[in-house]
């Protein structure tokens, strides 16, 4: 019963793991990849040379601080708005403000860089509208760097929090009644009861969902950025993720080498960090720990 999934895994897992090789070699598409020169590790110097201006130090400090936000943010809000929703009384109103929040999940981020550019747009943007209507100067928020990581963040979790809610919720449904009445019963409160009931007991699912989510916390929301910024260069200091970089010195460049090498050291460095970040919770909390 097992031999389909090994052998989905084989083919689309392990096997394209050959490809790494693109990194140490000069590759020519008439010898292929076996047969082009071995360069060792020439691929890597342009991705991490430069000093503190290397695009290794800005990418991977894009990559991670990105994914921490989204990672601790979004499961933040997504506990507080499953939270929310279970003290709601009436069902009708539960289940309409349920589906409301759960929409935007199913948006493409095509469609979300459609909806950005349409509000943000120098010439004829929502944003800039409004500023001329009350007679102040339009903004050209696409020159405006400091601005995109809040904006980023922002869609980020309109579209994310209605459906990861849905774990949260999961997770509460299956809670013990009886706990509940018998604090209502020694007189606690709604407030109470998600202190002292509600939040302990989600720790476990919190911590869980958020380990699981630091293993993939070198991979950038590609579609998200990509879609949001485009090729907007004046913006790639402050929204530029390793995914996004690969993706352009593949297309644009076209360099096989220098694109793999990024993606080696992406999954190098985010493999160290998952397992220094679990060897971390086993010794404070070993229940908790993944592996």
């Amino acid at each position: 019963m097992t031999l389909p999934a090994l052998i989905f895994f084989l083919i689309f897992s392990y096997i394209p793991m050959l490809g790494v090789y693109y990194a140490f070699v000069d590759y020519d598409f008439a010898k292929g990849i076996f047969h082009s020169p071995f360069v060792g590790l020439k691929n890597f110097q342009y991705f991490i040379s430069g000093g503190w201006d290397a695009p290794v130090v800005y990418l991977t400090r894009n990559t991670i601080l990105y994914n921490l936000v989204f990672i601790f943010l979004g499961n933040i809000l997504q506990c507080a708005f499953a939270i929310m929703i279970t003290t709601i009384a009436g069902r009708l109103f539960k289940r309409v403000a349920q589906s409301i929040m759960l929409l935007p999940y199913f948006v493409s981020y095509v469609i979300v860089g459609t909806i950005a550019y349409n509000i943000f747009n120098s010439n004829y943007g929502v944003l800039n509208s409004v500023l001329k209507a009350f007679g102040q100067n339009g903004i050209n928020v696409y020159m405006i760097d400091w601005i995109w990581p809040l904006i980023i963040t922002f869609f980020f979790l309109w579209k994310g929090t209605g459906y990861g809610m849905v774990v949260y919720l999961a997770a509460i449904t299956g809670f013990d009644r009886e706990i509940y009445e018998a604090a209502k019963i020694d007189g606690c409160n709604i407030f109470k009861e998600i202190r002292f009931i509600t939040l302990p007991l989600l720790k476990p699912t919190f911590i869980m969902l958020v380990l699981f989510s630091l293993g993939g916390i070198m991979r950038g929301q590609f579609d998200l950025f990509y879609n949001l910024i485009q090729r907007n260069g004046q913006l790639f200091r402050v929204t530029d993720v390793l995914d996004t970089y690969i993706y352009r010195a593949m297309t644009v460049n076209f360099n096989l080498g220098s694109s793999t090498a990024a993606g080696v050291y992406q999954s190098v460095f985010g493999f160290i960090l998952v397992v220094t970040v679990n060897q971390i919770i086993r010794k404070k909390n070993p229940d908790n720990a993944l592996f």
